[in-house]
């Protein structure tokens, strides 16, 4: 390796080192929280209620001289149709209630009244009136156990005949530690067809972050330091022996410092959401857009390596398009999933959307694990009939790991399938992101197993055929492994070469005829 590409690589991991370095530094000055933004929202017809939806989120309470935990309402403005104006003008002064619901899902219970006729009454009606004591034309509340000034109940009115009303600047001092929900609801049936605008911040004691995104920005900067040093690491190997490197290790490196930047552009994308309290669309899917390459990218290296490129074949011969086609539905199904989960989303609480998307990407992932588990199978065969002891065993360690990390997927997805199934309000919301972190996890260790098997050396040329050597299988691995030994080593060589001429071109012939059927 000469001196100018030495230097280019130590220039490209220092502005990598310096992009690290000023990402885990912004991590101590940024603030976090969300802020939902409602554009002409319609209320919808829920039972005997007219209500809208103002976001779920988790928030911490405020520690001491740690800063505020709150809900704030700014210009939020109702607006109701000219009919149900010149009704409610015939009323008294105030009218058309319109009530803002605040309650953590623990108190989820204490809003609505008996399923009196079969269903769950939101407004308190004649007969509930009656029964439980509650105000006629008005949301049930039931005190919390633990605080009777929760749940939250605001009231808002309109005012003579004019079409609509607002909240300027009211402020909801949050004090305890939950998920909580907002919903704006009307009893009024004069209302139906009623129309909000404006937004609601939340806000954590460190900024606007919602409760369960907050650890995954720290945990990024984790992984981008991981993959830092995996990325010096290989990049020293892959510098030093540039001479001896294979098509593979060219894919490895990719797939690597793409993992890089990927890790680096989600800390990015979670500062800002942290610090400006939205997610601009355009930034937030060009970084989805980077983690589906790099998954797709991922799994087709995996792929490539089960089927024995560059080691056991040259290239994927008559595969080729068909690993293309799979790869390029894989990153469709991916990306469309990603963009539902992130794009636009500043709530705790996924839309139900994702689960019509997860179906394709998992019968993907299925269709691949197959694939893969079948040709590392016939790599592993072929591998064992010509005796090739030193790709045998590197095959064997890769099939092992890529075992333990199917077995870890499947325990983790019926992990997930547990953790949602028996949490359907989010209240263990504060431990839900290490269901995302895991998956990055998983994918970086098996990341490094394939960096470690196949790292850039001297001999690597014994890992792959070998244009100048032919297609020979033992023949190679002696001839890398005794580089630059005495002639009479070198004539031994020859002499194995001479014996094994006639089982090499039977191993060719066999292979030929595989690439042929498959």
């Amino acid at each position: 390796m000469d001196f100018a590409s030495r230097g280019r690589s130590y220039n490209v991991i220092n502005i990598l080192f310096v992009i690290v370095l000023i990402v885990t530094g912004s991590a101590i000055e940024v603030c976090n929280a969300s802020i939902h933004i409602y554009n002409n929202e319609v209320f919808s017809d829920v039972g005997n209620a007219y209500l809208l939806s103002g976001g779920s989120e988790g928030i911490v309470a405020s520690l001491l001289n740690t800063g505020r935990s709150y809900i704030r309402f700014k210009d939020i403005t109702f607006w109701r149709t000219k009919a149900a104006a010149e009704e409610h003008s015939e009323m008294e002064h105030s009218t058309g209630l319109i009530q803002v619901v605040i309650f953590e899902a623990a108190d989820r219970n204490n809003i609505g009244g008996s399923a009196y006729g079969g269903q769950r009454s939101i407004c308190c009606t004649p007969d509930l009136a009656k029964l439980e004591g509650c105000k006629q034309g008005e949301v049930i509340r039931i005190p919390s156990a633990t605080d009777v000034k929760w749940p939250i109940v605001m009231n808002v009115q309109f005012s003579g005949n004019y079409l609509s009303t607002e909240i300027r600047n009211e402020v909801v001092n949050i004090t305890k530690t939950g998920m909580y929900n907002l919903f704006f609801i009307t009893c009024d049936p004069k209302l139906k067809g009623l129309i909000m605008s404006g937004k609601t911040v939340w806000k954590n004691p460190d900024g606007y972050l919602p409760g369960r995104m907050a650890p995954l920005m720290k945990f990024y900067v984790f992984m981008s330091l991981a993959y830092l040093l995996l990325i010096v690491i290989w990049f020293t190997q892959y510098m030093r022996f540039w001479k001896d490197i294979l098509q593979l290790q060219h894919c490895i490196t990719a797939v690597v410092a793409l993992g890089l930047f990927e890790m680096i552009l989600w800390y990015s994308e979670y500062a800002n959401f942290n610090s400006m309290g939205i997610r601009p669309v355009a930034i937030t899917t060009w970084v989805v857009t980077v983690g589906a390459i790099r998954k797709t990218l991922a799994r087709l290296l995996i792929l490539s390596v089960s089927m024995g490129y560059g080691v056991v074949r040259p290239t994927l011969g008559g595969l080729t398009s068909k690993v293309i086609l799979l790869g390029f539905t894989y990153f469709l199904a991916s990306e469309l999933l990603d963009i539902t989960e992130y794009v636009g989303n500043i709530n705790d609480v996924s839309g139900r959307a994702r689960l019509f998307l997860v179906l394709p990407d998992a019968f993907l992932d299925a269709f691949l694990i197959l694939w893969i588990f079948t040709s590392l199978s016939r790599t592993l065969e072929q591998l064992q009939a010509k005796r090739s002891a030193v790709k045998l065993d590197i095959y064997r360690k890769f099939s092992n790991a890529l075992a333990v990390a199917v077995i870890a997927s499947v325990a983790w997805i019926a992990y997930e399938v547990y953790f949602k199934a028996t949490d359907p309000f989010n209240e263990r919301w504060q431990g839900a992101w290490i269901i995302t972190a895991f998956w990055d996890i998983l994918a970086f260790a098996l990341l490094c197993v394939i960096c470690y098997l196949w790292a850039p050396s001297q001999s690597s040329q014994r890992y792959a055929y070998s244009e100048e050597l032919g297609e020979e299988s033992d023949d190679e691995e002696a001839q890398s492994l005794t580089r630059g030994k005495s002639d009479g080593d070198i004539s031994l060589v020859e002499k194995k070469e001479k014996n094994a001429g006639s089982t090499d071109v039977f191993d060719q012939e066999n292979e030929t005829e595989e690439d042929k059927r498959e």
